[in-house]
């Protein structure tokens, strides 16, 4: 019985983890975007969509699980390496680190009022006010 509950109980903290990251824009935005264009958009080397219009991406709080996930799995680097990297962007002056909002409903109201945004949220939150991109 004790094994059943700490695996029990292991899987659902794990459960954030898991979580399937969906990439999302504009409905308007007629962008294919892979994944090569999300990670530079995120990463400040381009602020630009493929077809030339401004790219605003926001990222979700760091304290949100959701966070981490899209860091490994899309941008391919951990918390802190990405810490360090915008570290060296803001100190150089060469650029600054994506606005953070505190939630994925708070996500979808910024990119489906604005089609300069990209964002990102769990799978499980994406609605027709806001298009899906690519899904990791």
């Amino acid at each position: 019985m004790k094994k059943l509950l700490c695996s029990i109980l292991l899987s659902l903290v794990s459960m954030p983890i898991w979580a399937g990251v969906v990439v999302i824009v504009h409905p308007s935005n007629g962008d294919t975007i892979d994944q090569k264009a999300i990670e530079n958009i995120y990463l400040g080397k381009t602020k630009t969509f493929p077809n030339g219009a401004s790219a605003v991406p926001v990222n979700l709080d760091s304290a949100v699980p959701l966070r981490e996930t899209f860091d490994s799995k899309v941008l391919g680097k951990s918390s802190s390496q990405l810490k360090s990297y915008w570290s060296q962007k803001v100190f150089t002056g060469k650029g600054t680190p994506p606005k953070e909002v505190t939630s994925g409903a708070e996500m979808i109201k910024l990119v489906s009022s604005n089609p300069n945004i990209i964002g990102y949220i769990d799978s499980s939150e994406a609605n027709d006010s806001v298009k899906v991109v690519a899904e990791f």
